[in-house]
């Protein structure tokens, strides 16, 4: 399955992406330069609830945990984030038909990213702290930017390639120095790789098909198809519910309705105006403010050594944002 943009107008390097649907135009359009500085601040909204979303979720799946088996809390928080996606959809009331292409790449998207993923990271939760957990998952901003360049033809910029280093070279550093004999072990690191492998497959699965497709219906699309992988827990479900503590099933519920309808949401908002390796890397945000959370919630005490990584993640994603100055407008 091919995943690079085939050259044509509607390639997402052009100034204007539309595409012709039924006599309508879908897609993001910028008329004049002076609306580019707009888009640039909603898709960095949307980053920003991303982000703080997906960090609460790994202090979230750590508690919840404690009473859902992995599959079982998968299907749940998957079940509640579809219905209010679902409900989205219906208000929003738009829908383009998805071609044969689409349904197969939104068919990886919904099982690599949500299916697997969800119930790797949440068996990796079991084992690994949630501080820990966030580090190694994001080795996925590594793999989206490189394969990124390679299938989806953005490149390697310079800043893109050097900025990922320095924030991966935070990860390692926090991970170091946090991770404990007591909280990690080979299984729950491995894991972890793979929660890492299928983010990223998912990442690149989903971005062609916000070249035509709205992002709302791009993300509820996924959701269903992943709630429909985890339907073989639906009874380990049911036994969960009956036996967990309310707290723990409002926390479930909260896990589908924010870090997953309200973050892929936003995630697919921003994927579909920014470079899938530049939006990839700025998930390394996640980390630091996870361990904030743990400490504030779980009474997981980062070191000082954390706080090192944490800057180092910053510097990275930072540099990756940086823009060099096009010469050829002067002044």
């Amino acid at each position: 399955m091919k995943l690079a943009y085939p050259h044509s107008s509607h390639n997402p390097s052009d100034r204007n992406p539309r595409e012709i649907v039924g006599g309508r135009a879908y897609g993001p359009l910028v008329t004049d330069i002076r609306d580019a500085p707009a888009l640039d601040r909603a898709a960095l909204a949307a980053v920003t609830v991303t982000v703080l979303a997906w960090a609460s979720a790994f202090v979230g799946i750590r508690y919840v945990g404690r009473a859902y088996e992995p599959g079982s809390l998968a299907l749940g928080r998957l079940a509640v984030g579809t219905v209010a996606l679902a409900a989205l959809q219906l208000v929003r009331g738009r829908w383009v038909a998805p071609n044969r292409r689409e349904w197969g790449l939104l068919l990886l998207c919904g099982v690599a990213w949500f299916t697997v993923y969800n119930v790797a990271l949440n068996a990796a939760e079991q084992r690994v702290d949630a501080g820990t957990t966030s580090m190694l998952v994001n080795l996925g901003p590594i793999l989206i930017a490189l394969f990124a360049g390679l299938l989806l033809g953005e490149g390697f910029p310079r800043r893109l390639l050097l900025g990922a280093a320095i924030a991966f070279a935070g990860v390692i550093v926090i991970g170091l120095s946090t991770a404990t004999g007591d909280t990690t072990d080979l299984l729950g690191a491995a894991l972890c790789v793979v929660a890492a492998v299928t983010y990223a497959i998912g990442v690149l699965a989903q971005k062609p098909t916000l070249r035509r497709l709205p992002a709302l219906q791009v993300t509820f699309l996924a959701c269903a198809i992943g709630t429909v992988g985890c339907l073989p827990f639906a009874g380990g479900l049911v036994h969960d519910v009956a036996r967990a503590p309310a707290a723990a099933t409002l926390a479930l519920v909260y896990l589908g309705l924010v870090p997953t309808a309200l973050a892929f949401s936003t995630w697919a908002f921003a994927l579909s105006r920014m470079d899938a390796g530049k939006l990839g890397v700025t998930t390394y945000l996640v980390p630091p403010i996870t361990v904030a959370m743990a400490a504030l919630l779980l009474a997981e005490a980062p070191p000082v050594l954390a706080l090192v990584g944490g800057a180092l993640c910053l510097a990275g994603v930072a540099l990756t944002r940086i823009r060099p100055r096009d010469r050829s407008r002067g002044a």
